[in-house]
């Protein structure tokens, strides 16, 4: 373990493979993987969607952030954010010290099918009730410039095996993994 390892943080949109790499990457580098938005949902004691639904997006944003300063705090961990959390200002400028913000970058299409897939739509509040590549296709015009502020891209529409590769090397190289 390598002392100034910073801990990875997986953004980009629903969709995009935050869980599914981060995951594989934590494995591979035999490191902690936080999903930010379970760890939320398990300090809060319900779902995402029932904390929008009860609380709003405002206080979801707050617990949110919260959360990812808690977790920047810990031992250096793959961590997946909220594919929102990158667009709220002052996010990634404040983590950049501990950590390396990396775009896991997709296609609508691609994170829209993914998502039908895998049957997560209904779990999404920002995307219930919509046709979900529209709506991903609009998040993603909302956010894009502030996922492009990450220190590193990744194409995250490969097998997430070869996608992992890819944030495993980034890490080895920016994150002194």
């Amino acid at each position: 373990m390598g002392e100034g390892r910073r801990h990875l943080i997986l953004v980009g949109l629903p969709g995009s493979g935050k869980s599914t790499v981060g995951k594989l990457v934590a494995e591979e580098l035999d490191a902690r993987f936080v999903d930010l938005d379970l760890a939320i949902a398990a300090r809060a004691g319900k779902s995402i969607a029932e904390i929008f639904a009860t609380e709003g997006e405002a206080v979801f944003r707050r617990l949110e952030r919260e959360a990812m300063e808690r977790e920047l705090e810990g031992a250096p961990a793959v961590i997946a954010a909220g594919g929102g959390w990158a667009a709220q200002p002052g996010n990634l400028e404040g983590a950049r010290r501990k950590a390396v913000a990396i775009y896991l970058e997709v296609r609508p299409e691609e994170a829209a099918r993914r998502m039908q897939q895998n049957r997560e739509l209904s779990e999404r509040p920002l995307l219930a009730g919509q046709e979900p590549e529209r709506a991903l296709r609009d998040l993603l015009a909302l956010r894009e410039s502030w996922y492009r502020l990450c220190e590193a891209r990744v194409d995250g529409s490969p097998g997430p095996e070869q996608v992992a590769w890819a944030v495993v090397n980034l890490a080895r190289s920016l994150g002194g993994w």
